[in-house]
């Protein structure tokens, strides 16, 4: 997935050590504004020194994130991340290299035909025209 916008805040890097492993793991975490009618923030993350290295963002950039969004359930809450695995300075088509289609006029609906044939009414029913209401 991706989302486009403007980074508006950079939090502190998280670092620690794996339980598990012993290994050492860093996490570096944004704030993202869409430049949309109606903008929406988006806390994202960037995890592993590497890619943190390898996605350099400072607030004010216009970005386009591509990420994964991944679940985990924790003492009966779920608890939902939105992880990065690319950050591209500015805004970047899903696929800038394809010609895109030139706009086309939106088709025409056919106009109602007329009905042909007799129906009967149903007993009861008045068949002057007049509408019950």
């Amino acid at each position: 997935m991706e989302i486009v916008g403007k980074i508006i805040q950079a939090l502190p890097i998280q670092q620690g050590t794996s339980a598990k492993t012993g290994n050492p793991w860093k996490m570096a975490s944004y704030v993202l504004e869409t430049q949309e009618q109606y903008p929406r923030k988006v806390c994202f993350e960037i995890f592993g020194e590497e890619r943190i290295n390898n996605n350099p963002c400072k607030v004010d950039d216009v970005v386009t994130v591509s990420f994964d969004i991944e679940s985990r359930e924790f003492n009966g809450r779920w608890y939902t991340s939105i992880r990065a695995w690319k950050v591209q300075q500015g805004v970047v088509a899903a696929d800038a290299s394809a010609p895109q289609p030139a706009p086309q006029a939106a088709p025409q609906a056919a106009a109602p035909q007329p009905a042909t044939g007799t129906f009967d009414a149903a007993p009861g029913v008045d068949e002057s025209g007049d509408l019950p209401f």
